[in-house]
């Protein structure tokens, strides 16, 4: 992995992201620690250095070519499962506060390792998205919440926008092909406060496209929702 730090950093101008040599280093130190802990518990089936450096962390940064995060921002990466998009953001954005938020203690065990070991202010939180949205503490408390997770979109609104505070934002990084998830989201995106402010397409060096859906909060969620897991999947709204 001796050339990841220059990989990353030519990776980064090519997409137009500075990213400085502290920060590339850092990043190698997170991938040597993800290659590791991967072999005991299940963090990722992307397993080659340059993959890793592309497909998660220039995939994850994308989101600061999408959209400005002001300064000491408050976010929450829901279902963060290895780190991704929240630690990277962390990186690059040492003035963010960052919540890790995952179903998974396995999971959470390695991001506190990697914080500690990366000395990057993180709380993890464990939790399933819907039982955090319904918990004082955390409800709409927000900046921004996103989610690189894999639900569609309908169902991912009810996960992440119950706990964006009023005119923050819900941000879901998606493949390029969202256009019927889009249509079919739009009931339950206003339901929950919501409203899309923008789409926007980009392209990662290695082809591959993407979609950066960004969602204004307008109202405040109404009580009922989040409904327990097992509704939000077999029922969307």
């Amino acid at each position: 992995m001796e050339n990841i730090e220059n990989k990353l950093i030519a990776a980064g101008k090519e997409f137009g992201i500075k990213i400085k040599p502290e920060q590339a280093e850092t990043f190698q130190r997170y991938m040597k620690m993800l290659l590791e802990w991967n072999e005991k518990i299940n963090l990722t089936a992307i397993t080659e250095p340059d993959d890793i450096l592309l497909k998660h962390f220039i995939d994850s940064l994308s989101l600061l070519k999408a959209f400005e995060i002001k300064p000491h921002a408050k976010i929450v990466d829901v279902g963060t499962g290895a780190g991704f998009p929240g630690l990277p953001l962390k990186i690059m954005r040492p003035d963010i506060e960052i919540t890790l938020l995952d179903g998974s203690n396995k999971r959470l065990g390695f991001l506190n390792a990697v914080s500690k070991e990366l000395n990057l202010e993180a709380l993890t939180v464990h939790k399933r998205a819907e039982e955090a949205g319904r918990m004082h503490e955390m409800r709409e408390s927000y900046d921004v919440a996103v989610s690189r997770a894999v639900a569609r979109l309908n169902t991912l609104a009810e996960y992440c926008l119950p706990l964006v505070k009023m005119k923050g934002h819900f941000i879901a990084m998606k493949s390029a092909e969202i256009d019927e998830e889009l249509l079919e989201a739009e009931n339950s995106i206003a339901k929950l406060g919501g409203s899309i402010e923008r789409r926007e397409n980009l392209a990662l060096p290695s082809g591959d496209r993407r979609s950066i859906v960004i969602i204004r909060k307008l109202n405040f969620t109404p009580k009922e929702y989040p409904r327990h897991g097992g509704t939000i999947t077999k029922h969307p709204l």
